[in-house]
């Protein structure tokens, strides 16, 4: 990445197996649109979320050839002192935790038995778990809001590179916007190397329609296991 996509820091963040798997769309014009529309966006005063020295973070913490399990967000929390670059994360400290982050624990819980009230979870990304928002910015207080402004293309591309290696992994799809994504992978997984595990999202709206009893955190340990992995320790 240089800085004719989106920061001189964003280069160096970047470690060689990203650069590598997303050189295409690193070097494309959907790339430098994004880097003027963010550009736009400050000039006009608006503070962005997560602050820009987060925005890659989920691949900072989570090398390319470390990533056993992906679990796909949408877009970072829109209260500022939330988000950083880590999908359903918050900042160390932050309290009350979101609620949707919070239904993820009591599955936790369910599941495995594993009390969490610490909400960084960047142990787990350290252990291999993409925590991977479909947009990696937006403006506070207004989630959403920069969907369909270049992120999808960089996003798309690494969950696309990630299906397409030999390695099996396990793609965490919440709720309908995260299930969209499977389009990406399904072409990679006509052998079935990679686990992929569908339920309703998180969020107070959904988890009752499903999420809540779906054992995702077993599913995925199981997985690692038969494949001789080391299982994710889910504790934060």
């Amino acid at each position: 990445m240089t800085g004719q996509t989106l920061t001189d820091r964003a280069s160096a963040a970047l470690e060689p197996g990203w650069q590598a798997a997303l050189a295409p769309v690193l070097a494309s014009a959907s790339l430098n649109q994004l880097r003027d529309f963010l550009r736009a966006e400050i000039h006009a005063g608006k503070i962005l979320l997560p602050v820009k020295a987060d925005w890659l973070n989920a691949f900072v913490v989570t090398p390319f050839d470390a990533v056993r399990v992906v679990i796909l967000g949408q877009d970072p929390y829109p209260t500022p002192g939330h988000a950083h670059g880590l999908s359903f994360s918050v900042r160390a400290g932050v309290k009350p935790l979101p609620k949707s982050l919070v239904n993820i624990f009591q599955e936790l819980r369910d599941d495995l038995g594993i009390e969490n009230s610490r909400g960084d979870l960047t142990p787990w990304a350290k252990q291999g778990v993409l925590l991977l928002n479909a947009v990696l910015t937006v403006p506070a207080g207004q989630s959403a809001a920069h969907q369909n402004q270049g992120w999808e293309q960089l996003t798309d591309a690494a969950i696309a590179a990630l299906a397409a290696r030999a390695q099996p992994c396990v793609f965490v799809l919440w709720g309908a916007f995260a299930q969209k994504k499977l389009a990406l992978i399904a072409p990679h997984n006509r052998d079935g190397r990679h686990l992929i595990i569908q339920s309703p999202h998180p969020s107070p709206l959904s988890a009752y329609r499903g999420f809540f009893g779906s054992r995702p955190f077993s599913k995925i340990n199981e997985f690692l296991t038969a494949h001789d992995e080391q299982p994710i320790d889910w504790r934060t």
